[in-house]
C-alpha cells in the first residue's frame, strides 16, 4: 500500500514542486518555500518524495544563504532516507529547519483531503 500511496499522492506533490520552481523563477523565495513545505506534508510517507522535498529545501537554503536551513536539511535528508520506510514521520510536519523534525502539526483541510483521497485510491489498487 505504501508504494501505491506514493504513486497516487505523487501528482499533488509534483504540482507543489512545480509551483515552487515557478515562484523561484519569479523571485518569490518565501512563496517557493511554502510550496516546498506543502510538498513535504503531502509526500512525507514516501521515502523518495520525502527525501526529494528535503533536497529541494536544502537547495533553497543554499540559494537564500540560509545556513540554518542548509544544516537542518542535511540532517533531515538523513532522517527521511532512513526513517520514512519504518513510519517515523510526524504527521503535518512542514519540514523546515524552523520546526523540530519530531513535531506533529495539524493538517490543513486541503492536505487532509488529498492524503485521504490518495489513501483510498491506494486501498482500491
Amino acid at each position: 500500500m505504501i508504494f501505491t500511496f506514493a504513486k497516487t499522492i505523487s501528482p499533488y506533490v509534483q504540482a507543489e514542486f512545480e509551483l515552487a520552481r515557478q515562484a523561484d523563477a519569479n523571485n518569490q523565495p518565501q512563496q517557493a518555500f511554502i510550496h516546498l513545505q506543502n510538498a513535504h506534508v503531502l509526500g512525507q510517507n514516501s521515502t523518495y518524495l520525502h527525501v526529494k522535498a528535503h533536497w529541494l529545501m536544502l537547495l533553497w537554503g543554499v540559494r537564500q544563504f540560509q545556513i540554518k536551513e542548509v544544516l537542518g536539511q542535511l540532517l533531515r535528508i538523513i532522517g527521511a532516507a532512513t526513517k520514512t520506510a519504518i513510519g517515523w514521520v510526524p504527521s503535518g510536519n512542514t519540514g523546515g529547519a524552523n520546526i523540530s523534525p519530531f513535531k506533529s502539526l495539524p493538517l490543513t483541510t486541503e492536505h487532509a483531503q488529498l492524503i485521504k483521497l490518495a489513501q483510498q485510491a491506494a486501498r482500491r489498487e
